[in-house]
């Protein structure tokens, strides 16, 4: 059995990874602020004896302490202490805006970071994200963890401040493995989605509650181009697990997780209005997003050879899962 400390518990990534590792009996320490997420997304699980849930702010110096100091008194009595950092501002809303990102993505991570070295902790799984990718986020076999990045800067656009931040926090876990002070790595995730998102910030759970709410949807002029692939969280913890499973895997280098299933953001909603009964749903293009690239395709060879990781969650089926859950 494993002790596990996961920030950003009751978000997308969160939540489901402490629900699968709860399940195969490992212990979890999980906290949240709840800036954009809810205590109902982990109901089913918080008064589970293998899970302690705090409501704590991962760049709160006080609260941190207290979770330092649980994790001291406890970890003896497991095989492996592994930290995962989930909690980041995630929402394309606060892309633009630097302070919020670089608080809790950067100083947050590195922070949490230097607790699970402190504590002599074996393994730091750091979420990252494929908005590093940027303006470079396709090509014919897909784009490579080694693939040089060509990013918008801010002569083009503020939104890259978040990736840019993301991807400091990939040297900050790579810089520690190569010293020696703990294993890990970094997962580059593509457009996760989740049944449990509670808030229509993202796309997919954007396009489900207009078209509930109203029988039609509102997008960015973009979107008349843009091709996404889309990850169920259940996929994107399961590769979590994958890595802290392969020793070998945690150099400090980094892993795309994503799915090769390319979707047009305009069959995105006619494939939500099928699974809600709608025929015929009404688009309405309104905006521009600056630096938004049109395609977004990962290479996943790296993650494959180097674990038994595979996405099971086509996306039809997680469409169907995340309807089913909207209209509980």
């Amino acid at each position: 059995m494993n002790l596990y400390v996961i920030s950003g518990v009751t978000g997308m990534t969160g939540n489901e990874l402490a629900r699968q590792l709860i399940e195969k009996k490992h212990k979890v320490i999980g906290f949240d602020n709840f800036f954009a997420s809810s205590v109902k997304t982990i109901a089913d699980i918080v008064e589970n004896p293998l899970f302690d849930f705090y409501e704590y702010d991962l760049n709160n110096i006080d609260e941190m302490e207290k979770i330092k100091r649980k994790v001291v008194s406890i970890k003896k009595n497991y095989n492996q202490t592994i930290y995962v950092n989930c909690a980041a501002i995630v929402h394309t809303e606060h892309f633009y805006y630097v302070n919020r990102t670089f608080e809790t993505n950067v100083v947050g991570m590195r922070a949490f970071l230097k607790q699970a070295i402190d504590v002599n902790a074996d393994v730091y799984i750091n979420c990252s994200t494929s908005e590093v990718y940027s303006m470079h986020s396709w090509s014919e076999d897909g784009v490579k963890e080694s693939d040089y990045i060509t990013m918008a800067d801010a002569e083009h656009s503020q939104r890259t401040s978040y990736a840019t931040g993301k991807l400091l926090t990939e040297f900050f876990i790579k810089d520690a493995v190569d010293e020696g002070q703990i294993k890990g790595c970094s997962i580059r995730f593509a457009n996760v989605y989740s049944k449990n998102e509670l808030f229509p910030k993202h796309i997919i759970p954007h396009i489900l509650h207009s078209l509930k709410d109203c029988g039609k949807v509102e997008l960015l002029e973009n979107s008349k181009k843009n091709k996404r692939t889309f990850l169920y969280n259940e996929d994107s913890c399961q590769a979590i697990i994958a890595l802290c499973d392969s020793s070998d895997a945690l150099d400090g280098s980094i892993y795309n997780v994503a799915t090769d299933e390319e979707i047009s953001i305009v069959d995105l909603v006619f494939l939500c209005a099928e699974k809600l009964g709608i025929d015929s749903p009404e688009i309405v293009f309104n905006g521009y997003r600056k630096s938004d690239p049109e395609r977004r395709i990962l290479n996943t060879d790296k993650i494959r050879k180097r674990t038994t990781w595979r996405p099971q969650i086509s996306l039809d089926m997680g469409i169907s899962e995340c309807v089913e859950e909207l209209e509980k």
